[in-house]
C-alpha cells in the first residue's frame, strides 16, 4: 500500500502511476509495465462518496445544530469540504485499486484475449 499511496508502478515502485492528475501512464517509466489495462472505472469514486457523504451530512447537522448559521454559510462551506476531501483521497484511492488490480488479476492476459 505505501507504493500504492505514493502513486508509484504496481510492480517495481520506481516508475510513476499517474501522466497527469488521474490519467494512468500507458507504461512504468522504469521497470517498462504495461498500464495500459488498469482500469478501475468508477470504484474509486463510489468508495470516497460513500463514507464521505455520510461523514458530512453529520457535519453538517451537528454544525447547524451547534451554531445555527444562515443557509449561505453551509451551501459555501460544505461543497469546499467535498471538493477538499475529494482532490485529496481521488488520486491515493485511484493508485490502490490499480494495484490491487495488478496483484490480484492477470491484466496482460485479459488484454491479449478480451476475456
Amino acid at each position: 500500500m505505501r507504493v500504492a499511496f505514493s502513486a508509484r508502478c504496481p510492480r517495481c515502485g520506481e516508475g510513476r502511476l499517474y501522466d497527469g492528475f488521474l490519467t494512468v501512464a500507458e507504461s512504468c517509466s522504469a521497470c517498462g509495465l504495461s498500464l495500459a489495462g488498469h482500469d478501475t472505472g468508477d470504484g474509486p469514486a463510489f468508495f470516497i462518496m460513500l463514507p464521505l457523504c455520510i461523514i458530512v451530512a453529520v457535519l453538517v447537522l451537528l454544525t447547524d445544530n451547534a451554531f445555527r448559521p444562515p443557509l449561505w454559510v453551509h451551501m459555501t462551506l460544505w461543497p469546499l469540504v467535498i471538493l477538499i476531501a475529494v482532490m485529496f483521497t481521488l488520486r491515493p484511492v485511484k493508485a490502490a485499486m490499480i494495484t490491487l488490480q495488478y496483484r490480484h488479476r492477470d491484466v496482460e492476459y485479459i488484454d491479449k484475449f478480451g476475456q
